[in-house]
């Protein structure tokens, strides 16, 4: 609705023209229905009350029975074969931003929390007016963040057969909870949401179905018309409910009866006998059903667009005939487009339905009479026609290549032993599956399959396979033609582990997928971190990113030690984003305590202007000599040698006997442990049970530093720093000077190693009253463990049986990221001027607006210069 005044300002396409509009048709990506607040639906512009669909890949919001009608207008984040584009251009959403939302050309508000206004790119992140946008230069630089995106033109998937969620690794149990919604609640229960059974004597309810499809999903729209209203009244209100723009006198009603079902084929499996007896008799309870027919024409006008165009969107209009068959439109369509020389069976003409969720294309057989292809297609759905276009295609000889990850396999066999487990657990068809690279220490595989529908089978069986009592899993992962990747470009490989941190991981793998190229985000619990190592392996220079906890730092750090030598960046720097409860090696690195939700455009930001500093790591290698006390099962032999990778701190005694209490506690009730402030409250209620312990550690080990034997004090804990933090930021070495010892580094090759008192003692040093007992300062060591003893290493505990444990450097020191001093100061410095930002869960990024204050759209860092002035 607009003022008279206000009419030459509107901008924004209708919703029964924007299937029209779409430059790329790419579907979108749509989790699981949940509650939005101050968002509005791109279809109906009404606000969402109920649960709604979001897209997981741009900002798209949509009512459950609205969801048919958006199009297919996602971001384009990888080349599929149809339609590549190599230049990228702006793509623009509308609404949903905050209401301080900045035009970047006019500097007026173009946000609003009352109703859907303002654009955004969802590359770059510009904002403007609708009418402003329309200046813009139409191609996008991907803005502040453009040394950090993979370039969509990049990154190739064939993805025909697997849905969006599959090929952006978006977690299984989402699909499930959105399809069960969607068959719910797509079809009756939402359509009721605009108009309800009319209670008004001299008004009536109708059910319109758009054609067979909706009868046989019995998805219907509602529609209340006047007793008397004329038939071409009624046929205007139902295609007004289907965003229907075409001339009302083409189209029909016909009554919703048992016989025109059966002389259309189409069985109704939802309410057939219900609704059979309803014909054209009124009744009070039940709305009166229809079915929107087109009348059959004699000819009419088509578009045809041509598929080979790089850049913009076009179309030749074609007049066709009931004679009209698909190669006589080819033949006529090619002198239009310039290319009358070419042989006709060069080209064939594809027919594209642009869905929501998927977008389907076919191929249509040469002799196929033209107008009896759309009269099906509006037999079917009415709303269907709507969203079908007809591209013109030159025939290649199209190279199928589907990469699929396979992990939880056995660990170190051969490339054939693992073919062999292929052919017995999936029946795979070597005459069009390969493996193509194989990682024998993670028992993981990577098959290049050259058939959609053998790829799809094996992703669909992998998921309810066991081998050796292990389920596998599957992963469908792009290729990345590092070749393309722009010189300055470094891009970031996210891991997120959304277990942690209170499931804060789950909200930053979607506003990560948001402001980054989809597929260079990776959930951790889908197939852990060797899945995006190798999609980055042929990457020349990439950083990465863990969210999560000093445990998930840990696993990624390790994963990477152990395929550095299939990487072309053999050391990348690692940022952290931490998660955990602890979180001492995000301190220590100034990521701060724990993420407690920071913008996460601002975190992108800091983590590009980030310093690389290295760090040592450890190795430990654990031989117990003898059989643990109390075996489980009776077992007598003893435990065989194991190594772990440290990071921070491996512990002995009363700290790692705390941790292990901890962590069987959270084995009972996980779901409790969700919160930092809960989980810090377990640590404290488990070490008041053990304060009364008496102190002889230094009885049950001996401790060997440089080959030197050193004398341990009375203690009930020994602990090995790497860093300086340890239980949540203490400072257990402390700061004051020591001649026997040099100041600690993380990158000195050496290990600090200090002793505990007990609970007490422990409580003190967290409290900052008192540092623990320093004992010496190595870079080998050998303990002697006389009896069973907790152990820790980086927050995992276990009891190790009597043996050795030798702790020495592991390989080449790990290069990390430490955020930046000056970006504290920067940020500090333009204060004033965040009243314009608005947060990525409003729709917009943070800092962005700052730099667009200055007059003129900076896509680069700012500089200390803009800073000063």
């Amino acid at each position: 609705m607009s003022h008279e005044k206000c009419l030459k300002n509107v901008k924004i396409p209708c919703s029964c023209i924007a299937p029209s509009l779409v430059r790329v048709p790419v579907a979108h990506c749509f989790g699981p229905p949940g509650l939005y607040k101050r968002k509005f639906c791109a279809v109906c512009r009404k606000s969402l009350e109920s649960p709604a669909f979001r897209c997981e890949v741009c900002e798209l919001h949509v009512h459950t029975d609205c969801i048919l009608f958006a199009c297919s207008d996602c971001r384009q984040c990888h080349q599929d074969g149809h339609l590549d584009h190599d230049t990228y251009h702006h793509h623009w959403r509308e609404g949903n931003l905050s209401s301080s939302a900045r035009c970047e050309f006019c500097k007026k508000t173009c946000g609003s929390s009352e109703v859907l206004s303002g654009m955004r790119c969802e590359w770059c992140g510009i904002l403007a007016h609708a009418a402003c946008c329309v200046i813009v230069p139409p191609e996008c630089t991907f803005g502040r963040l453009r040394n950090m995106i993979l370039p969509p033109s990049c990154v190739q998937l064939f993805s025909r057969n697997f849905s969006k969620l599959h090929c952006f690794r978006i977690s299984e149990n989402l699909q499930t909870e959105s399809d069960e919604d969607d068959d719910v609640d797509g079809s009756t229960q939402g359509s009721t949401k605009d108009i309800q059974i009319s209670t008004d004597s001299s008004k009536q309810t109708l059910k319109i179905f758009d054609g067979n499809d909706a009868v046989k999903r019995n998805q219907f729209r509602l529609i209340s018309v006047p007793r008397i209203a004329k038939n071409e009244e009624v046929v205007e209100a139902a295609l007004r409910a289907y965003y229907i723009n075409d001339d009302q006198q083409e189209y029909e009603l016909q009554t919703f009866t048992q016989q025109v079902l059966l002389s259309d084929d189409v069985i109704n499996r939802n309410d057939a006998a219900e609704d059979s007896n309803l014909g054209s008799v009124f009744r009070e309870s039940v709305p009166e059903a229809w079915i929107i027919r087109a009348k059959p024409k004699d000819e009419e006008v088509i578009r045809i667009y041509p598929a080979w165009l790089k850049v913009g969107m076009a179309y030749v209009s074609l007049r066709v005939n009931k004679d009209s068959t698909v190669q006589t439109v080819i033949k006529e369509v090619l002198p239009l487009l310039g290319r009358q020389t070419e042989c006709l069976q060069d080209f064939k003409l594809v027919e594209v339905l642009m869905g929501s969720k998927q977008v389907q294309r076919m191929v249509l057989d040469n002799q196929e009479l033209i107008l009896n292809r759309l009269k099906d297609i509006r037999k079917t759905s009415i709303r269907q026609m709507n969203q079908t276009r007809f591209y013109i295609v030159e025939n290649s000889k199209s190279i199928v290549q589907v990469n699929l990850f396979v992990g939880g396999l056995p660990p170190q066999l051969s490339p054939e032993e693992y073919t062999n487990i292929l052919k017995e657990e999936l029946a795979i068809k070597t005459n069009v599956v390969s493996v193509s690279h194989v990682y024998q220490a993670q028992g993981a595989v990577v098959l290049q399959i050259s058939c959609f529908s053998e790829a799809e089978r094996i992703y669909m069986l992998v998921k309810d396979t066991v081998v050796n009592d292990k389920p596998l899993n599957a992963v469908v992962i792009p290729a990345v033609m590092a070749s393309k990747i722009p010189q300055n470009c470094c891009p970031l490989l996210v891991f997120v582990n959304p277990k942690s941190g209170g499931l804060k991981g789950r909200d930053l793998l979607y506003s990560f997928r948001k402001l980054l190229n989809p597929h260079q985000v990776f959930e951790l619990t889908n197939g852990g971190p060797l899945p995006g190592f190798h999609t980055f392996s042929k990457v020349p220079s990439f950083r990465v990113l863990v969210c999560g906890g000093d445990g998930t730092v840990g696993w990624v750090l390790g994963a990477l030690e152990e395929i550095r030598h299939k990487l072309v960046c053999s050391e990348p720097s690692v940022a952290i984003l931490p998660l955990g409860t602890g979180n001492d090696l995000g301190r220590v690195l100034r990521w701060g305590a724990g993420y407690s939700g920071e913008d996460p455009y601002s975190i992108l930001v800091s983590v590009d202007e980030a310093d690389d500093v290295l760090m040592d790591r450890w190795t430990i290698l654990l031989d117990a000599e003898e059989p643990a006390e109390g075996a489980e099962n009776g077992i007598a032999e003893p435990e065989p040698p194991k190594i772990v990778q440290m990071n921070n701190y491996c512990g002995l005694g009363i700290d790692a006997e705390l941790s292990l209490d901890f962590h069987h506690a959270r084995e009972e009730e996980p779901g409790k442990f969700n919160s930092r402030f809960h989980n810090k409250g377990v640590y404290v209620k488990v070490g008041l049970q053990k304060i009364s312990h008496t102190r002889n550690l230094h009885k049950d080990i001996k401790l060997q530093v440089d080959q030197h034997e050193v004398e341990l004090p009375s203690i009930e804990g020994l602990i090995f720093i790497n860093i300086p933090s340890w239980g949540s930021g203490a400072d257990l070495w402390g700061s004051e000077s020591d001649n026997r010892f040099e100041k600690p580094r993380i990158d000195d090759g050496l290990l600090e190693v200090v002793g505990v008192t007990g609970v007490v003692h422990m409580g003190q040093v967290q409290g900052g009253f008192r540092s623990g007992i320093r004992i010496a300062q190595g870079s080998y060591f050998r303990v002697t463990l006389l009896k069973p003893i907790p152990v820790q290493v980086d927050g995992e505990p276990w009891i190790q049986a009597p043996g050795q444990i030798i702790i020495s450097a592991a390989g080449p020191k790990v290069h990390m990221l430490k955020k930046s001093k000056q970006k504290q100061k920067k940020t500090g410095s333009l204060k004033e001027m965040k009243v314009d930002s608005t947060s990525v869960s409003e729709g917009g990024r943070k800092g962005e607006t700052c730099v667009h204050a200055y007059g003129r759209y900076h896509p680069g860092p700012v500089k200390p210069s803009a800073d000063k002035s």
